[in-house]
Formats: C-alpha cells, structure tokens, sequence
C-alpha cells in the first residue's frame, strides 16, 4: 500500500497517492465519538453500497462497535457487576456502570445475548472483509474518544469514553488526544502535551478488525453449541447479583471453614466447575467454530500481507518492521514477523487435525478437528483428566514444544500479549 510519499519520486508515485480522508471519515469519527453508532451507520449504508471504499471500512468499524456496544447495554440491563468473591481472589473492574433498576435474566435471554453478538459480528465481518480486500484510504481514529452507550439513552457522555472506561479498568487516567493531521508525516507529535492516541486505519486495520469479530463470535457460538443452563443458574449471581437468578438471596450463607459470605463464594466456585458437563446441543455452531478460528488466522495472515506491503509511516496500529509504532514500546521486527506467520501454520495445522493436541495421560494427541466435528458433550473435567478425551484420540504428530519454539524464543514470556495483540 502506498501512501504519503514525496513529490521527488516523479508523477507516477503521485497517482498512488492515498485517498485522503473525507466524508464518510467524518461520519466515522462524528458517530464514534458523540453518537449514536445508529446515525452514522445509516448514513455510511448507501456510500457503501455506492462502492466507496472508506465508507465501507467506517461501516463495518461501526458495525462492531456497535456489536460490542449491544453487548454492554445486555450486562448493564440486567446490572452486570464485579463479583463478591471476598478474599477468595483478586478485585475485579468491570466497565460497566451500575443499572439502579436491572431487569430480570434467565438463561434463555442470556442465550439471546449471545446469539445477538454472534449475528452483530458476522454482519461486521463481511463488511470488514470488503473493507480489507483493497483500497488505498488512511482514516484518522482516536480511540479513546470512542464512546459507549451502556444505559442506551441515545446519549454519551465523557465517562462513557474509552479514556475513562480504560481509566477505571487500569486505575490510571488515559487523557483523549487531538486528532493530529493524518496522512502528514510531520504531525506525529507535534504541539502536543498527550501521549499520541491517534492511530491512521486503513485496510490492514479492517482485517484486524474483521478476525477479532470472529474471536468474539467463536467464544458466543461455543457457548451457544451447548446446553449450560447449570451454570447460569449457580453461578451467574455473582455477575449480576439483583437480577433475580436463583442463587441471588443466597450470596451470603451459615459458616463452613472461615466466614460466611467467602465459605458462600467458595461453594459457588465448587458447584461453577460441577456444571462444566454440557451436551452438545446445537452441533452445527460448534462446527462453526472450528471454521471461525480458521477464519481468524486467515485473517491474521491477511492482515500480515496488508502490513508488509506498506510504505508510508502514519500513525501505524501495528507496524510493519519498516515503520514507527504509535502506541509506545510495539516496535516489531522482522523476525517477530516470521516467528508470528509460523505460529500461524502451527494453529491451522491443530485446527486441520493434521498437528494432534498433546494430553498429558496418553501417548496419541487429541483431534481439535474431530472434536468440534462430533462431540456430543463436553466434560471439562473427563477431558482434562482423561476419559472424556479417549473419542478423540488419533495417531499421528503431537504438538511439543518445539513446534512453538521459535515463538517463545522471540517473544519469550510476551507471548500471549503479542498473540492477543496481533490477532
């Protein structure tokens, strides 16, 4: 992709010139910053349609805020809240504010939640994908000025940003920068007391986006494959303690070992791990996510090709090794790269069943293909010990250590933020 290059280099690299940002970049940032994601989807709908290539990238980046923005208006109606686990663990953060008056949840709307994040982000995904298949265009995006709609009011406000959203998950202020001129190389920076939030998206971008819509979707459809009603019913109340589960008024019970409500958090983390013995309820969706984690490598390779065939320095997400990191400390190398991309063909190889899971009790791995393919129930228990995975053994090659050896010799320790960062 060739953007922001000098005059000298002749009229031919002139004609490459990116696309700078125009209308549909305004829509774009006008509905993620004030909102609602309603209006600006509408008005991006029929410029996409027409063929514009920046409306169809601002489309499907509203398409899966908006996904995410449902998502977090479902907890917060029914008063999502950080579990009371006493001193059983670590506090959590939630994001979501307080719902002074939570409706009621049961496992059938807990099942349509899911199923509504699922249906949000496939249609972000094709529209993504579209986005990511070509075109030359560099959006200017802060995103710590994207703003939630958790109440569904119609209305934002600034503690609705994701400054102070990752503000009171991080416990450290996250100031929104001004958007600098994007596409001018000479912005970076410039006049600013912030640290440089704002990052110049463009269709490797859209490809990033477009796989993690399918991480999010894979996580709803493997829940939805199943039939976890227990769990909902034993556990989900210390998720939303007023929204009327059965457990609720049981938070806080008589004392076993040490004091009521932590012998009460304890028994609930007990009979949580009982119930992780699901049928297999709806096997069509656990197929699917088998095919929805190919489709998250094939877009990370994607992506990988998008990057690599950059020349500009604009206000990069993830940068190829040429380029400047705008988020501080993400420099990548070309080894990182490399180390990544056959990491890659790791993970398809396990996904194919051609490269078997290794299970500490047997001597043949276990077939992921397989077992997405044909399981009827999954036992979390029984597999991890043993019985439960006999199904799925096969003959064949054993992932070991050495088939991530490159990854963990280049990206050592940091090797699941890089993988959560890379897609």
């Amino acid at each position: 992709m060739l953007r922001t290059i000098t005059l000298s280099v002749g009229f031919t690299a002139f004609l490459s010139l990116p696309a700078m940002a125009g209308e549909a970049a305004d829509i774009l940032r006008a509905s993620l910053y004030e909102g609602p994601l309603t209006d600006g989807i509408a008005k991006l709908e029929p410029m996409a349609k027409a063929g514009d290539q920046e409306a169809e990238f601002g489309l499907g980046m509203l398409q899966l805020v908006s996904g995410v923005e449902h998502f977090a208006q479902a907890l917060y109606r029914h008063g999502m809240a950080a579990p009371d686990v006493g001193p059983l663990g670590p506090a959590l953060a939630f994001p979501i504010p307080p719902n002074p008056n939570p409706e009621k949840l049961d496992y059938e709307k807990v099942r349509a939640i899911l199923a509504a994040l699922v249906e949000d982000m496939d249609v972000a995904k094709a529209m993504l994908a579209s986005a990511g298949a070509s075109g030359d265009y560099v959006v200017a995006v802060d995103p710590l000025r994207i703003r939630i709609d958790f109440d569904a009011d119609g209305k934002t406000t600034e503690m609705e940003s994701m400054s102070a959203i990752l503000a009171h998950g991080l416990g450290i202020s996250l100031p929104a920068s001004q958007a600098p001129n994007v596409g001018d190389k000479n912005s970076r920076g410039t006049n600013s007391q912030e640290p440089e939030m704002t990052l110049g998206l463009d269709r490797a971008d859209a490809l990033w986006m477009a796989g993690y819509s399918q991480v999010l979707a894979s996580h709803g459809d493997f829940l939805l494959a199943h039939d976890f009603s227990d769990l909902v019913n034993v556990a989900f109340h210390r998720f939303f303690p007023r929204a009327g589960l059965p457990m609720q008024d049981y938070s806080v019970g008589g004392t076993l070992f040490m004091e009521p409500s932590t012998d009460a958090a304890a028994a609930d983390a007990i009979a949580a791990i009982h119930t992780l013995n699901w049928p297999v309820v709806e096997p069509d969706r656990l197929k699917r996510v088998l095919e929805r984690l190919k489709a998250v490598t094939a877009f990370s390779r994607q992506n990988w090709q998008a990057i690599l065939a950059e020349t500009d320095d604009d206000h990069e997400f993830i940068p190829s090794p040429r380029q400047s990191p705008t988020i501080p400390g993400s420099q990548i190398s070309t080894e990182m790269v490399d180390a990544w991309l056959k990491t890659l063909d790791t993970a398809d190889a396990m996904l194919d069943g051609k490269l078997l899971v290794p299970h500490w009790r047997f001597r043949q791995g276990f077939d992921l293909k397989a077992y997405f393919e044909t399981a009827k129930r999954t036992d979390l228990v029984m597999i991890l010990t043993g019985y439960g995975a006999i199904p799925f053994l096969k003959d064949g090659p054993v992932a070991s250590a050495a088939d991530f050896a490159e990854a963990n010799r280049v990206f050592g320790e940091n090797l699941l933020g890089y993988a959560f960062y890379f897609n």
